[in-house]
């Protein structure tokens, strides 16, 4: 199959590939450190196994990548440095003030926002990917949506509760919506190779993402009765060309601190 792709195909397939693993690994690491920290014990569990899911899903896209002659999966989610990292920037930003170990003073509005947006957005890409040329990465876009179905019915279950809720509620979730949407512009680019990619019939342009995740969100804020600007940014830097904050610095040297403390294990 790989020896099909012409050299310009596998350079788009590759950095395609880079994008939805590194989306999918470190917002599942953002998940992870919600463990014992929920707002209640069910949550704990659900969100536990999104979050596992969602790394089940990046291993898969590392997978492939090291089928196209990168790297080693281990290595490529474990070993690469932040500057080599193609996540959408609002993934890698800290859950709030403090530290899992210290003093952690999470925003579940934030990360209720975060998800829940970031499940649109996948599913609108998994949808387009389902027909990807690629079919590698068309079937595991097939099996991702399987458990996305459920992931999706579980955040819009918050994002729609907290908002009919009222009060101080409705006022954290509208304040994490406006933080979000000044990050979210990144999570839809297809980065510096989307002609590229588009061109391959990987998956859609980004203008038809978009238009697709504009309106899945709008029906919801229509049923909310609250108004959808969908005017989105990317105010802290461009994932997909590399630019990134030092919370994905930090993030890293704790997932890698197992990795490299024996580079040659099987894990």
């Amino acid at each position: 199959m790989n020896e099909l792709l012409s050299t310009e195909e596998k350079r788009a397939v590759i950095e395609l590939l880079y994008q939805l693993a590194d989306d999918d690994f470190i917002i599942s690491y953002r998940g992870s450190e919600w463990l014992g920290l929920a707002p209640h014990i069910e949550e704990d569990v659900a969100f536990s196994s999104i979050s596992q899911d969602t790394m089940g899903h990046a291993a898969m896209y590392y997978q492939l990548l090291e089928e196209l002659g990168e790297k080693d999966r281990d290595y490529l989610s474990h070993a690469r440095k932040s500057n080599e990292r193609k996540n959408a920037v609002l993934l890698e930003l800290v859950n709030g003030e403090g530290h899992y170990l210290h003093e952690p003073r999470y925003d579940w509005a934030f990360t209720v926002v975060r998800h829940y947006y970031y499940s649109q957005a996948k599913k609108v890409k998994i949808e387009s990917l389902k027909q990807s040329s690629y079919p590698p990465l068309a079937a595991a876009a097939v099996k991702i949506s399987m458990e996305l179905h459920y992931h999706l019915m579980h955040w819009t279950v918050w994002f729609t509760q907290l908002l009919n809720a009222g009060g101080e509620a409705k006022k954290r979730m509208l304040k994490a919506i406006a933080k979000v949407e000044a990050e979210f512009e990144d999570v839809l680019s297809l980065g510096p190779l989307s002609k590229e990619i588009v061109k391959a019939q990987l998956i859609e342009e980004e203008s038809r993402l978009l238009l697709s995740f504009h309106a899945n969100i709008n029906a919801v804020f229509n049923d909310l009765s609250i108004p959808y600007k969908g005017e989105f940014t990317s105010l802290s830097g461009r994932g997909r060309f590399g630019e990134h904050t030092e919370d994905l610095s930090e993030a890293l040297n704790t997932l890698g601190e197992v990795y490299h403390s024996d580079p040659g294990a099987v894990w």
